[in-house]
């Protein structure tokens, strides 16, 4: 039984494996100001959700980037959960070559999205990780991770309207009715939202420029399946690949 957490800016996305199956999956907002203890009890309060007992844990992976919430985890998991995780960083096996000019600085999720694709979808491929930031990151057809482009996350963007300008609200993103639209609110969820898409679009068909037309397209992130919905551009949906890689990266680290 393996517990695999995902430590982002904006989301703690955690995880339960019993072997290679996802059991439970949560999504929880990152909170920079809490203490080890309350992570902890908060991972205890999941386990306990989830009736498993702590002392059945085989091991606990960790990708993160955030620094300074990752040492605030392990403390928790050594003290409450009586384990030392494994954390995605250099030095571990990952099974992938990364092609970057210096791996060190790759994101360990896109690291975890890479390996996990390798595994599942083959090369070449674009992922798209749909986070604070936007990520988009290609794997050439040996499966090693080349590098990709960056940009910010559709919430930040909606987020830096409501802060820089000073007539326009803050709002929850969804799908509006229209593309046109007839007042403020629907008029920047539209923008947002099929402004993303498009920028999506075109994205994806630089990547498949360079890499080929027979890339495979893979989404994955808190907003994954909305953006999906929008377009045709993108293969297979995956909310919880990071975890899947984290999954692989332990077991490759620990079974082999």
């Amino acid at each position: 039984m393996l517990l695999a957490i995902d430590i982002g800016n904006t989301n703690l996305t955690i995880g339960f494996f019993i072997q290679s199956q996802l059991k439970w999956h949560w999504r929880l907002a990152t909170d920079h100001k809490k203490m080890p203890d309350e992570y902890g009890l908060q991972l205890m309060g999941l386990l306990n959700h989830a009736r498993i007992d702590p002392r059945e844990l085989d091991g606990v992976a960790i990708s993160s980037v955030v620094p300074n919430l990752t040492a605030k985890v392990l403390e928790a998991c050594e003290q409450y959960l009586g384990t030392s995780p494994l954390v995605v960083e250099s030095g571990i096996k990952t099974g992938i070559r990364i092609l970057y000019e210096d791996p060190k600085t790759v994101g360990a999720d896109r690291i975890c999205d890479a390996v996990a694709v390798k595994r599942l979808y083959g090369g070449p491929a674009c992922v798209i990780d749909f986070g604070t930031a936007t990520t988009f990151n290609a794997i050439n057809e040996h499966g090693d991770y080349l590098g990709g482009a960056i940009t910010a996350g559709i919430n930040l963007s909606a987020e830096a309207l409501f802060t820089h300008a000073a007539k326009l609200p803050k709002i929850d993103l969804k799908r509006p009715d229209h593309l046109i639209g007839k007042n403020t609110t629907e008029a920047m969820r539209s923008g947002l939202l099929f402004g993303y898409v498009s920028m999506v679009e075109g994205m994806v068909k630089r990547f498949k420029n360079e890499l080929g037309e027979g890339t495979v397209v893979i989404a994955t992130g808190g907003l994954a399946e909305l953006i999906a919905r929008e377009t045709d551009v993108i293969d297979h949906t995956s909310p919880w690949l990071t975890l899947e890689g984290l999954r692989m990266i332990w077991e490759l680290n620990n079974l082999s």
